[in-house]
């Protein structure tokens, strides 16, 4: 029998730190995907969409890996009940241009009920890292509206999962990172908005107090999220600016679907103009940017307040043949103010800031899966370039902090957290190992859920 699959070095991490070689399969279909397993031998699975994973977990060093794309079709939509009926490959960009903005019975209209800070992500990876947004204590996560799935194993059978049937195996794959088999197709539930359209308001803040006084005062808005400067020190630890916004009651016409993105980064620049340098002037210049009232309303489509990034495609790049590291965090409510305070001292005392630091609140919604990654809290997320060691130090430091809170990682953004620290962070983690698919591994699984591991050939970037 030929080979269904291919050798590649192309398939990375958004990080682009981790750099490997896979054998790699595209399916179109259920009998094409069932070719792919039966054709593996003994080496191991796993699913891959567009990518957007920071660290490793979408990375199967020396393994194969069966891209998703191929499995894209919208199989149906029910427009009376705001139900998405698709194939796991479709990406949440594809949903904005055929069901999101269909008008619903309520004199509303349909939108996505979840989403990240990217739409260029499929609805198989929404699922399997149960993503969130910046609505997570309205809404939940990704997993929180999804009716069922079905699941392809590597015995080659398929298994609808869902609430009522196989309730166990379906809160595994929700937040499973792929490793459970592979998702052919998922029904969602949407949600009504009254538009499409934003009401939107960024709020300058002097320090750390502001951010949780600000979000306490925002109760009544969907998105919530802040900047952070996280140089700053003194009296002006986790200075930012907070934005919320809501969707507007209001009959103007819709706007235009996204676009593709108009700009992008064509190479990897030798070194990268992403330095403490242009770090501290970033910080400066964007702090300020509200000008002297530090305060801005306006009404703005969905897609510039949802996906500020997806404007410069292959911004990643712009950290250079090194790549980068996304370090996301969150912390219990109790003491969380003194964490984060922690978290912050700690970054700017070692000078490697990171430009897009984000911080805001979770709600107190139970995780729907067994390694879902939000719980109520507060969540940061940082980018750090990656600079060897002094940067792996930096984040040993920040692991440190953030269990001794009673906090975890986000194994969607990892690519380095030690076995001890993700286990502490997961106390479920060996429910999911009886459930996950045998054939099914990954670089990230290797590390933290195996209790022996062979090292992964692995070239450094």
């Amino acid at each position: 029998m030929v080979s269904p699959f291919a050798p590649s070095t192309r398939h990375l991490a958004w990080g682009r730190v981790h750099r490997c070689t896979h054998s790699v399969s595209r399916p179109r279909g259920v009998a094409e995907a069932r070719a792919a397993l039966a054709a593996r031998g003994h080496r191991s699975l796993l699913p891959y969409g567009l990518g957007r994973s920071y660290g490793d977990c979408c990375l199967n060093p020396d393994g194969l890996l069966l891209e998703t794309r191929g499995l894209d079709r919208l199989l149906s939509f029910d427009a009376e009940r705001g139900i998405v009926h698709c194939e796991a490959g479709v990406s949440l960009a594809d949903l904005l241009v055929t069901v999101v903005g269909r008008p619903a019975p309520d004199g509303g209209v349909w939108f996505l009920p979840v989403t990240p800070g990217t739409r260029f992500v499929t609805v198989g990876g929404a699922i399997a890292n149960d993503v969130h947004g910046k609505n997570h204590e309205t809404a939940g996560s990704f997993g929180h509206h999804l009716i069922d799935l079905l699941l392809l194993r590597s015995d080659g059978t398929i298994v609808r999962c869902a609430h009522d049937e196989n309730a166990d195996l379906f809160r595994a794959t929700i937040g499973g990172l792929g490793l459970t088999g592979l998702i052919l197709e998922a029904r969602l539930q949407l949600v009504s908005v009254p538009s499409l359209w934003l009401e939107n308001e960024d709020l300058r803040f002097e320090d750390l107090e502001g951010f949780f006084r600000l979000a306490e005062d925002s109760r009544g808005w969907t998105y919530t999220v802040a900047w952070i400067d996280c140089l700053a020190r003194g009296r002006s630890l986790g200075r930012g600016i907070f934005s919320r916004a809501r969707h507007l009651n209001d009959r103007r016409p819709p706007p235009p679907a996204p676009r593709p993105p108009r700009v992008t980064v064509p190479f990897d620049p030798p070194i990268s103009p992403l330095n403490p340098l242009t770090l501290r002037l970033f910080n400066t210049l964007f702090y300020h940017r509200l000008g002297r009232r530090g305060r801005r309303v306006g009404v703005m489509p969905f897609d510039r307040v949802l996906y500020p990034l997806d404007g410069l495609a292959e911004w990643n790049r712009l950290y250079g043949p090194r790549g980068f590291f996304q370090y996301q965090c969150v912390v219990p409510p109790d003491g969380a103010f003194s964490t984060i305070a922690r978290l912050l001292e700690t970054i700017a005392r070692t000078k490697q800031g990171s430009f897009l630091a984000v911080l805001k609140t979770l709600g107190d919604r139970p995780a729907p899966g067994l390694l879902s990654f939000p719980m109520h809290g507060v969540t940061l997320a940082l980018d750090f370039p990656n600079r060897g060691q002094p940067t792996l130090a930096l984040m040993d430091a920040l692991d440190d902090i953030v269990l001794a809170a009673g906090g975890r990682l986000y194994p969607a953004k990892d690519g380095r957290v030690p076995a001890q620290v993700f286990r502490a962070g997961y106390p479920l983690w060996k429910r999911f190992a009886e459930l996950k698919d045998p054939a099914f591994s990954s670089a990230f699984w290797r590390r933290v859920g195996e209790e022996e591991t062979a090292p992964a050939t692995e070239r450094p970037a």
